[in-house]
């Protein structure tokens, strides 16, 4: 009862500090992990080595997936390949599907870049895609896309909650991980364009003026004979960006907002002013750290163990080098393919490198924290109280992140702090490769459901989208938390059938 006392005081403290008091996640973290391990009976001498020890055990993966993974997603993001994807799926499938080719579109773009940034680079096509589609708003295509690329952010490596996760309970099951997250995500797109056209077809929502004026003045993307997503000429009239001096670039600019984080749509247009990439090259990019991962995975599945072959495809599939083999291609077919010389490379990918930088550091204090209350037995008496209570443990690492991600918002902490909880638990647990990986993806759906005003992903939607309070509440909460649950509710049918 004393362990439990202490994780409710840990649990309070650090939502005190980070709702009412507005500290940084990185520091309430550091904060909570140091009480918490004082209250858990660690020696006061070993404090700082065990939260150095947390760090240093977390950053190893993290460290190098998110930062690779941000600077391919920089280079993508800079040289216009979002945009590029986009156009590129709506000349496929035709101009009555372009709802659905964006959806398509911003799940690839969604994969190595992050949520925030990705985004906001998609919102000018949004407007520009609604309009063409003849819909009132924007939020009709691009409510389902915010929802759909959070999802694949919190589910999918190399973005940090999972990573974070998957480091704490199975470090070499992150292929597995990617696999089973990508697999996952698949018939979640799905369901997230059909509740998306019953939530949203049926009402009407009275956008923010600013917001309003400027989706009134977008250009209407439409196909011309050359495959292009071009834009009306109405939108040169309306202050927008002109689309005659490359394939594809879009009018509608983003409504500005202070608050969001990472680069705006405008700023990316300032960064390619050269020719845009293929988008074949784009989507290969993409799914080339995908595939070698895969392969990796598969073969340690068909080889026996130890075998040269199974060495081979481990080393091919290890997620580090798939990122650290796409990232180097990328470096140099996109940036030179633009025009830039190699200094000019050398700051794009390092510029990637400084919002990745704090996104690391809170998943480094998230593993302190993970650390401590694995060392302290806290997390096993939180766990075990809830396994002696019949909560099956992936019922329960869902519930605990769900907990976390209402209370404070964040889905990176609200992942790292469940997966300390039953990290324990997990590998004292006769539990196969495959179930610690859904339990993984498990966590990374209670981070998902429910967001609400706490969660910064919330705010970037409803903003840029022109929404109130209210009426993100009934689509963004509403149709993250149908993707939370439903999604949790495949995973626990493939948990009964292995």
């Amino acid at each position: 009862m004393l362990l439990i006392g202490i994780a409710v005081a840990a649990i309070a403290i650090l939502l005190f500090t980070v709702i009412f008091l507005k500290w940084p996640a990185y520091l309430s973290l550091l904060v909570v992990s140091v009480l918490t391990a004082l209250a858990g009976g660690i020696a006061i001498q070993d404090v700082v080595p065990l939260m150095i020890d947390g760090m240093g055990g977390t950053l190893g993966s993290v460290a190098l997936l998110v930062g690779l993974g941000a600077m391919l997603g920089g280079i993508i993001e800079r040289t216009g390949g979002a945009e590029v994807i986009a156009h590129r799926a709506a000349a496929v499938l035709g101009e009555k599907r372009l709802a659905q080719a964006l959806l398509i579109a911003s799940g690839l773009v969604a994969i190595p870049i992050f949520f925030d940034v990705a985004f906001i680079i998609l919102v000018p096509i949004i407007f520009a895609f609604a309009k063409a589609a003849g819909h009132r708003a924007p939020i009709a295509i691009g409510m389902p896309i915010a929802v759909f690329m959070v999802f694949i952010h919190n589910t999918v490596p190399p973005h940090p909650g999972v990573v974070g996760s998957t480091t704490l309970l199975g470090e070499d099951l992150m292929g597995l991980v990617t696999v089973l997250g990508i697999a996952l995500a698949i018939p979640m797109g799905l369901l997230v364009h059909v509740t998306g056209t019953r939530i949203i077809g049926s009402r009407t929502f009275e956008l923010d003026p600013a917001v309003q004026t400027k989706y009134a003045g977008a250009g209407a993307a439409h196909l011309d004979r050359t495959e292009r997503v071009a834009v009306d000429a109405a939108a040169s009239s309306a202050g927008g960006r002109s689309a005659s001096g490359s394939a594809g670039s879009l009018s509608p600019e983003a409504p500005t907002d202070a608050g969001a984080a990472g680069t705006g749509a405008a700023g990316t247009a300032a960064a390619t002013d050269g020719s845009r990439p293929p988008a074949g090259l784009v989507v290969t990019l993409i799914l080339l750290p995908i595939v070698m991962i895969a392969c990796g995975t598969v073969g340690t599945l068909v080889f026996p163990e130890g075998s040269s072959a199974a060495n081979v495809l481990s080393f091919i599939g290890a997620p580090a080098l798939a990122l650290l083999v796409s990232t180097l291609i990328a470096m140099y077919l996109l940036g030179i393919m633009h025009g830039w010389g190699k200094q000019q490379i050398s700051e794009v990918m390092d510029g990637a490198l400084g919002p990745a930088a704090i996104v690391i550091l809170v998943t480094g204090a998230g593993g302190v924290f993970a650390k401590v209350l694995t060392e302290t037995g806290v997390g096993d008496a939180v766990s075990g109280l809830l396994l002696s209570a019949g909560v099956p443990i992936l019922l329960l690492a869902f519930l605990v992140a769900l907990a976390f991600k209402v209370a404070q918002g964040s889905g990176t902490v609200a992942t790292l702090s469940a997966a300390g909880i039953v990290q324990g638990t997990v590998l004292a647990g006769d539990y196969s490769s495959l179930q610690v990986a859904l339990i993984i993806l498990a966590i990374g759906l209670g981070s998902v459901s429910l967001s609400h005003i706490n969660d910064s992903g919330f705010w970037i939607a409803t903003k840029f989208l022109g929404l109130s309070v209210a009426d993100g509440l009934r689509t963004w909460t509403v149709m993250t938390s149908i993707l939370g649950f439903s999604a949790m509710i495949l995973v626990s049918l493939v948990w009964l059938v292995v």
